[in-house]
């Protein structure tokens, strides 16, 4: 049960929830994710770790900075709850403001990588 509790208690912030979103489309760095969310890396990365604990996420370091993805290892609850969210988020006005700024900061980003 208390696996349960924790893969709902992830879902309990929008900031965890604009960040699954936004993973959703592929992996993404914390530097990517502080742009787009215009958070401190400590907010994003305290958020990013909270949904790596119950599961969502996955990360793996690359020089100086982690770079996170959807789980590939998720359990039958989180894949048929990742269904939904990936319907219903969608939807959501901020969500959709987030990968437009998302493609906007791709665009004038100056390389492939974080500094």
């Amino acid at each position: 049960m208390d696996e349960t509790v924790q893969v709902f208690k992830a879902l309990s912030e929008e900031i965890r929830l604009r960040v699954l979103a936004l993973l959703m489309n592929g992996e993404l760095c914390v530097c990517d994710l502080m742009a787009v969310l215009d958070l401190p890396q400590s907010t994003v990365s305290r958020h990013l770790a909270y949904l790596r604990n119950a599961g969502w996420v996955a990360g793996r370091r690359q020089g100086l900075w982690m770079y996170y993805r959807i789980s590939e290892k998720m359990t039958p609850l989180h894949a048929d709850l990742m269904n939904i969210l990936d319907k219903r988020l969608s939807e959501l006005d901020q969500v959709q403001a987030d990968r437009h700024r998302y493609m906007e900061y791709q665009k004038n980003k100056k390389a492939d990588r974080c500094d």
